[in-house]
């Protein structure tokens, strides 16, 4: 099944992280009770729903994120659909777009909204969230690991020492995402760092420091997606879906081999064929990617599997001019952790040429690739920006 130019994404909208993490340290000094999850994602609705310059009554699907009560989110939203789903940001895309290309749903709502931070949400130890429904997923118990900064620290571990790599080297992806950050007035961290600022920064778990770790931050993300005619008529111009890709390395997970067997890089090449098949390009081809980084690594992995360079050399192919900007909105190190649902924003407004002094000139394809957890999931838009 392809879905190229089926299906576009016709409207965007997100809440300003920047300005709610300020106004959450005032909470913190109040001590308020933290704002509900959903209430962000409705913030974000809204602001989506303006974006297309459609009404809530125009909307027969909805999609929410794996953080969102389905029924509560609906309710709040004031929403009676025919389809619904509960899905992560790349498969909400996927599993929407192919609900509307298969006559399911004409016009779906995407939402996602996280108040992690004033909800003092953990990602590591005994109080990690969903411990207990995912507890090989957080804990790996039999290996004393407590937190995915942990996992991710070995995976970089043995990429530094299979490929002689450089602290200051790995460094510059960090560096790189904060120069694009400081660009965007919505990102959480816009303060320029250096190389020695980087490495002036204490180890979480060695060789990943603070400055490689995403952040915990609240907010909310919508999207809108309807068929590309449809969407043509709409407020904005629209950003089309080419291709989709998605494999899973589940066998011998909780061990931790699919993570350093190849750095799941045969997943990463099942996905890559599926979505440049489906899509009728390559990565030469691409003008941006967006790359899911809850650490930073997550971006050498991810170049390496899709075919952007050789296995060890995505680093040294940063700093060509063959490579493609990555995470132009600061990404989750400095923009805000939204759990790639920020991503899939970003790739619109640079395909819209609508991302200010971040704007990549002529942007015409964005790739977002996600391998978290060795759950490979990728999809190529395409649009028009000037």
């Amino acid at each position: 099944m392809s879905l190229l130019g089926q299906v576009a994404i016709a409207g965007i909208g997100d809440t300003d992280y920047a300005a709610d993490y300020a106004a959450n340290r005032e909470k913190e000094t109040r001590r308020a009770l933290p704002s509900e999850s959903a209430g962000y994602a409705i913030r974000a609705l809204r602001h989506a729903l303006d974006d297309a310059g459609l009404d809530k009554s125009d909307l027969d699907g909805l999609v929410v994120g794996p953080t969102l009560a389905y029924e509560r989110t609906a309710e709040l939203a004031g929403l009676d659909v025919r389809w619904a789903a509960q899905a992560d940001a790349a498969h909400a895309i996927i599993e929407a777009a192919a609900a509307i290309s298969a006559g399911l749903a004409s016009c779906v709502a995407l939402v996602y909204g996280n108040n992690q931070r004033t909800a003092g949400v953990q990602y590591g130890g005994p109080r990690a969230a969903s411990g207990q429904a995912h507890r090989a997923y957080v804990y790996y118990a039999p290996w004393g690991l407590t937190s995915q900064g942990g996992l991710y620290a070995l995976m970089a571990n043995r990429y530094f020492q299979l490929y002689g790599i450089k602290p200051a080297d790995f460094g510059q992806l960090a560096v790189r995402q904060r120069a694009f950050a400081a660009q965007n007035p919505r990102a959480v961290r816009r303060e320029v760092i250096t190389t020695e600022d980087y490495l002036a920064a204490p180890y979480v778990v060695e060789p990943l420091r603070l400055l490689d770790y995403c952040m915990v931050n609240d907010g909310g993300v919508a999207l809108i997606l309807t068929s590309a005619k449809r969407a043509a008529q709409l407020a904005k111009p629209p950003v089309l879906i080419d291709g989709v890709g998605w494999s899973d390395l589940n066998d011998g997970a909780t061990s931790l081999a699919p993570r350093f067997r190849d750095f799941y890089h045969s997943a990463h090449r099942q996905a890559a064929d599926q979505v440049y098949a489906m899509a009728g390009c390559g990565p030469r081809d691409i003008d941006c990617v967006q790359i899911y980084d809850s650490f930073s690594c997550h971006t050498l992995f991810a170049l390496e599997g899709f075919g952007y360079c050789g296995e060890g050399e995505a680093l040294s192919y940063l700093s060509t001019d063959a490579a493609p900007p990555v995470n132009t909105s600061g990404g989750h190190l400095s923009e805000s952790y939204m759990q790639g649902w920020n991503h899939q924003v970003e790739a619109v407004r640079q395909l819209r040429g609508e991302a200010g002094g971040r704007q990549v000139a002529g942007c015409r394809r964005v790739q977002y690739i996600c391998d978290a957890a060795g759950k490979v999931a990728t999809l190529i838009f395409s649009g028009g920006a000037a």
